[in-house]
């Protein structure tokens, strides 16, 4: 990441993680704020995570309007296709898409990063935004980073979730 306002957000998420006595929810739900609210492409920033032998995902934090899809099937929708894929996905036109489960009628655009530990996809961070294609690979690199912060931070406490 180049110095600028991502590696700025990246800093103050790590430092707070770091310097915070956060439960693992209470930081994925600081993470989720601190991104809504910085960058105005993120509408809906939520983290899933995985239930292996059941093959679904559960909403565990989240910032912005409640959604319904509080658990996912592995395969359903842009999150469940990560689930199954393990690689970064970026939507930039929903309507374009056939396994797009709608969130909201004013989601145009979404991003979903996986969340690996140990090298399993145990979960994933899933951007929404109101916009047509805002997300660029600064989004992605950032993402990605902040999942590896998430995997160090709090390792084995994550498949407690």
């Amino acid at each position: 990441m180049n110095k600028d306002r991502f590696s700025d957000v990246f800093s103050e998420i790590s430092n707070h993680l770091k310097s915070a006595d956060l439960t693992v929810v209470e930081g994925l739900n600081h993470i989720c704020t601190v991104l809504r609210k910085t960058f105005a492409h993120y509408d809906w920033v939520g983290f899933y995570f995985a239930d292996l032998e059941k093959k679904r995902l559960h909403l565990k934090a989240f910032s912005g309007n409640p959604v319904e899809h509080q658990e996912i099937p592995f395969g359903k929708g842009i999150c469940g296709q990560v689930a199954e894929t393990h690689q970064n996905f970026v939507v930039p036109d929903v309507n374009a898409q056939d396994n797009y489960l709608a969130c909201n009628i004013d989601v145009k655009s979404e991003i979903v990063i996986p969340l690996f530990l140990e090298g399993k996809n145990i979960g994933q961070i899933d951007i929404d935004s109101n916009k047509i294609n805002p997300f660029t690979s600064k989004d992605e690199k950032l993402l990605e980073a902040i999942c590896t912060l998430i995997s160090k931070t709090y390792s084995t406490s994550l498949l407690q979730l």
